[in-house]
């Protein structure tokens, strides 16, 4: 399999059978062009309805291809960015699809939406939407049962409740399994100390075959490689992205 880095949490996984698309948002690089061209049949994963996981431009590309088979969290549907018809498959947290060729599963998140597991040609990879600890930095400072302020989020943050909500997905994926081949999770530098402290809390509790970064396109590639130090201590393969349209060999 060749994993493509596009933008963001954006990523397309290239199989014998199939392409994936995950969370797609921006292509700087034109990946989604040659995608697009192949015979291969596309299927279209958004994790929830914020617009740097989810655009309606993925619509059009069925004005290209006609096998697209596009699978939704049903929260975009909630807030009416795109209607019933234009999803093949809408799913919230615990609902399970899957077809002659890939089994999905989605997930919770402590954010909006869900994560989603996917099991195709004997790969079992997970893509965590925005299922992250995005409140580490306040941790220090938190008292059980109080908030803090929290200017740049311009509200107030509980986060040791934050951080047990978080937990606890990861609980309830390991009730599906404790083992990934292919994990993409939220390295995020704009978390502030501590932003690789989700990370750190996913691979304590999976086995994880390759651990690739995401979300860090406002903190620059450099700082997602920060979550490499932990993965080498687990003996975690990482890769360490560069640039938009990067690959890498699964």
């Amino acid at each position: 399999m060749k994993l493509t880095y596009i933008f963001h949490s954006g990523f397309a996984l290239e199989a014998e059978r199939s392409i994936l698309i995950f969370d797609y948002w921006m292509d700087p690089r034109g990946v989604i062009d040659a995608i697009l061209e192949s015979k291969k049949p596309l299927y279209v994963f958004s994790s929830h309805f914020h617009e740097d996981h989810f655009t309606r431009d993925i619509f059009e590309w069925k004005k290209q291809k006609l096998n697209i088979i596009y699978i939704l969290s049903k929260d975009i549907l909630r807030h009416r960015r795109a209607t019933k018809e234009e999803a093949d498959v809408w799913l919230a947290k615990g609902a399970s699809w899957s077809d002659e060729r890939i089994s999905v599963k989605a997930l919770g998140s402590n954010d909006s939406g869900v994560s989603w597991i996917v099991e195709t040609e004997g790969k079992r990879i997970f893509h965590a939407g925005d299922l992250c600890n995005w409140y580490a930095r306040f941790l220090p400072n938190a008292v059980l049962g109080q908030t803090i302020y929290s200017e740049e989020f311009e509200e107030d943050i509980d986060p040791i409740t934050h951080e047990k909500q978080f937990l606890g997905e990861l609980k309830d994926i390991r009730k599906v399994t404790d083992n990934f081949d292919l994990v993409m999770f939220p390295v995020d530098g704009r978390v502030g100390n501590g932003y690789t402290l989700g990370g750190r809390q996913f691979i304590e509790r999976f086995r994880v075959g390759l651990f690739v970064p995401m979300h860090f396109v406002a903190s620059g590639f450099k700082s997602a490689w920060r979550m490499k130090e932990f993965t080498d201590a687990k003996n975690i393969p990482f890769w360490e992205i560069t640039k938009e349209g990067d690959t890498i060999e699964i």
